[in-house]
């Protein structure tokens, strides 16, 4: 069978998924492209649909998900991507209490932009941070973030949560955060595991997380320089701070 109609049920509640309301109500959401729906295949990850176009050409991994075939049409209306390749999961939505961090963590205190808030998932899961708590940020499952995660969002736990929420789980963990008012990264080292808290784009820190600050750090730039893109920042953070930490 294969799905033409773009007001089908089914096809329509998958379109939604696009939108933060309908993620809220259905609790998945969606991933595009071939290497991202594979590798949700090959890690497990819990797949309601697989969605390919009628030309799809690909042989689709084994999985317990239901496969569906539609239109370029149909595919096009429900695809968030310039260049669509044919291949789309949804994928259930994590749901779990917030927790306390196994090792070291991030806080992101206002991350509004997605493709900054995916970046840093991304680079999160390459340095080995598992957990990465969010408050007033940018939603973690939205098709810009989850691209630009690309795979990372698999393999670490998100917490969205409030500043009571976070600071009850990483208690007892150092709060380093980013303020261009603090002492040079590259000459601190951590003594035990910590949590890195950045800002938002625009306004850095909130005042409620400085104030619970452990350590304030900055990275050193030149005289030309203003700030740095948080996704960069926080990255230089997560990768020079592990590296630095004592034995």
């Amino acid at each position: 069978m294969v799905y033409e109609s773009k007001q089908n049920p089914l096809i329509k509640k998958i379109a939604s998924l696009k939108d933060k309301k309908g993620r809220r109500e259905h609790g998945a959401y969606l991933v595009e492209g071939i290497k991202m729906v594979f590798e949700a295949v090959k890690y497990n990850q819990p797949i309601c649909y697989v969605v390919v176009t009628e030309d799809f050409k690909e042989p689709i991994p084994p999985c317990d998900a239901e496969v569906i075939t539609v239109s370029r049409a149909v595919f096009e209306y429900l695809s968030d991507e310039t260049t669509p390749q044919g291949i789309l999961a949804v994928i259930k939505i994590p749901s779990s209490p917030v927790q306390k961090p196994i090792g070291n963590a991030l806080l992101l205190d206002g991350v509004s932009d997605p493709g900054n808030l995916g970046t840093i998932i991304r680079t999160a899961c390459a340095s080995n941070y598992k957990d990465i708590y969010a408050v007033n940020s940018a939603d973690f499952y939205s098709p810009k973030t989850v691209r630009a995660s690309m795979s990372g969002i698999y393999f670490v736990n998100l917490y969205k949560c409030s500043y009571e929420e976070v600071f009850s789980a990483i208690s007892g963990l150092d709060l380093i955060v980013a303020d261009i008012k603090g002492s040079n990264l590259f000459e601190f080292k951590p003594s035990k595991n910590f949590c890195i808290a950045v800002g938002n784009e625009a306004n850095g820190l909130s005042e409620t997380v400085k104030n619970k600050a452990s350590y304030t750090l900055t990275i050193p730039m030149s005289e030309n320089s203003e700030s740095l893109n948080v996704a960069v920042a926080s990255s230089i953070m997560m990768y020079t701070l592990i590296n630095q930490k004592e034995n």
